[in-house]
């Protein structure tokens, strides 16, 4: 016999017997409450037990799963109420307590700024971040943050990198994102006299939910520039649109290309971590089980999760040729200009950023085949000698 069989024939007996004990109990001879109890227990067979747990326990679970998905629904729409303050992390009373793995100084540094960097020294956007301030003629201290155990971001609740810890009157800001730090600079540097804190107040970091109802935190203007009415001489409104959507460009999609092609094989993952060790200086900064741990543990993870961001950023199955056709795209835009960078005669904002980008990884064998299969060569070292002589102190 079917359940739904079953079911109907249990729901007839039990119907009868309800009925029969609700005219019953109102005589005043007729059975007792506990007597009509009994008499359905002894009309109601085993079998028929069973379908009622079945039935129950069904019911219960299926409410007690709408009610939950209800209320974690209803908790995700619950807006989130920001502060706007403007910052993009915390004013710390002091420094942590971390030595610099290496202090770098411009001898034309007149910014006025004590820059505290955390990063991995391979790190795209961190790359983006050192290009920018080493462009521009900025001294700043490096703590090497160790990518797998993380000790030295103990003290920090974001827990990405790249961090620039700046001394402000209050003590030092924390600003978060590439992006973020790099629009915060810029401003600064249009307006110094208004000081960091002007500028900063400009980004504020809203927090919203996700669609799963957790909280996250997003700079929505982090690529917007904050010149007021007075537009520096060498900018006009549409060359700071284009510059904002090649930043954009770089930060969204050439990035993702990176990942699946520097650990597109398990030989190429570990020859890139090497490289990272090498350039990172990890002897010198990480013991050496701690080394060893990150070269091979994070070498092996990396190419699994390549493989996963291949995916997700629909990248071709030879994913080289997503590599090449996005900074193809690049240089196309370049040659139309018919200059030496995107900014013209200097480089730009957008050049500083892809360059960072290309840079994380110029030890790696895929950039060694992107040099050999596109024309970037000739971009890339002109912007490599750009920073070298930290062209950018003339513009300021």
């Amino acid at each position: 016999m079917s359940f739904s069989v079953n079911f109907r024939h249990f729901l007839r007996s039990g119907a009868l017997t309800a009925a029969y004990c609700s005219r019953t109990k109102s005589a005043i001879h007729g059975p007792s409450w506990v007597q009509c109890r009994q008499l359905s227990a002894i009309r109601m067979s085993p079998r028929k037990k069973f379908w009622l747990y079945v039935f129950i326990g069904v019911t219960g679970g299926a409410t007690a799963g709408a009610g939950y998905t209800f209320y974690q629904t209803q908790q995700a729409r619950i807006p989130i109420l920001n502060k706007g303050t403007g910052s993009t992390g915390a004013i710390l009373q002091k420094l942590p307590d971390i030595p610099p793995s290496r202090r770098i100084v411009s001898p034309t540094d007149n910014h006025n700024l004590h820059l505290v960097l955390f990063q991995y020294q391979t790190c795209p956007f961190c790359c983006k971040v050192r290009a920018f301030l080493d462009y521009h003629g900025f001294s700043y201290d490096v703590i090497e943050v160790n990518p797998v155990m993380r000790q030295q971001m103990r003290w920090s609740t974001y827990k990405k990198v790249p961090i620039l810890l700046a001394k402000v009157d209050e003590g030092y800001q924390q600003m978060n994102d590439s992006s973020v730090i790099i629009s915060v600079l810029t401003s600064f540097l249009h307006n110094p006299k208004d000081g960091l804190s002007a500028a900063l107040s400009f980004y504020p970091s809203i927090d919203y939910k996700d669609d799963e109802g957790n909280v996250k935190s997003e700079v929505l203007n982090r690529h917007f520039l904050m010149f007021g009415e007075n537009l520096p001489k060498d900018k006009t409104k549409e060359s700071i649109s284009e510059e904002r959507k090649w930043r954009k460009w770089a930060d969204e999609v050439l990035v993702h290309t990176l990942s699946p092609n520097v650990y597109r094989t398990k030989e190429e993952a570990l020859q890139a971590f090497n490289w990272f060790s090498e350039v990172g200086d990890w002897e010198k900064h990480f013991s050496k089980w701690e080394r060893l741990i990150v070269i091979y543990v994070g070498a092996m993870a990396m190419w699994m999760i390549g493989k996963k961001l291949k995916k997700r950023h629909n990248l071709k199955n030879e994913v080289r040729l997503s590599l090449y056709d996005e900074c193809n795209f690049w240089l196309k835009e370049l040659n139309q200009k018919k200059t030496p960078f995107m900014g013209g005669s200097q480089p730009n904002l957008s050049d500083l950023a892809v360059f960072g980008i290309l840079n994380s990884i110029e030890g790696c064998d895929a950039f060694k085949d992107l040099e050999t299969n596109t024309k970037i060569g000739p971009w890339y070292y002109g912007m490599k000698t750009a920073i070298k002589h930290r062209s950018g102190e003339r513009l300021q």
